[in-house]
């Protein structure tokens, strides 16, 4: 029998989870932050593995990552541990557009200002301003399986980070510097960066946060077979 209450509080958690971007710079208690990450951990995994490796940097050393990263893509550095070439096609392509459009309009930017797109672009690198970031590895021997366990985990973590109260934004872009960012952190060179989740307390304020995008229908997704 379902639990009517189990069924609102969830319907409720994942419509409220979204990307932020937009963060207040006050940082989260370190006991609510363990929780949020301990919840996270009940994770499932292919036979239980577990294969994530998660560094979370707050301080002194995700200020660091914050003057490093954007001088890195200044610069025209970059260094991925897993390919991305961000082209997509069809109906993915136009959801991507769609996304992106929605998002400039909220911030008031117009189609032909490629300045202020620009601007926009590089605040990926600036963690939107989020006090916590948290990088998800996997181990170099690890592929397909482990990264879509990878995937439950990081979607596990945010809604677990919303459930307390607390935003995030899942950012690939923070994988565009991986070796950056594994000496900033003292991970072991034979752990692979797939990418980061900025998080803390959402700047209602910030006119990105006004963004809303939406989700194609289910037919378009779920094929039921009878």
């Amino acid at each position: 029998m379902m639990n009517n209450d189990l069924s609102t509080a969830f319907t409720e958690l994942v419509t409220r989870r979204r990307s932020v971007r937009g963060f207040l710079p006050t940082a989260v208690e370190q006991p609510l932050l363990e929780r949020v990450f301990e919840l996270a951990q009940r994770s499932p995994s292919n036979c239980n593995t577990q294969p994530w490796q998660v560094y979370v940097a707050s301080g002194e050393v995700v200020e660091a990552l914050r003057r490093q990263l954007p001088e890195a893509m200044m610069s025209g550095h970059m260094e991925l541990d897993f390919p991305f070439d961000g082209v997509y096609q069809g109906e993915y392509k136009c959801r991507q557009h769609d996304a992106a459009a929605q998002l400039y309009q909220a911030m008031g930017i117009e189609r032909g200002d490629k300045a202020g797109r620009g601007e926009a672009f590089m605040r990926n690198f600036h963690f939107f301003g989020a006090p916590h970031v948290a990088f998800l590895f996997l181990h170099q021997d690890f592929a397909m399986r482990e990264a879509a366990d990878l995937g439950m985990y990081a979607q596990n973590l945010m809604l677990s980070l919303s459930a307390h109260g607390l935003a995030s934004c899942p950012m690939t872009a923070l994988s565009f510097h991986s070796g950056i960012v594994r000496a900033a952190l003292d991970v072991p060179d034979d752990y692979k960066l797939l990418f980061g989740i900025a998080l803390g307390y959402e700047d209602e304020q910030c006119a990105a946060n006004r963004c809303r995008v939406g989700r194609a229908p289910l037919s378009e997704a779920v094929h039921f077979r009878r």
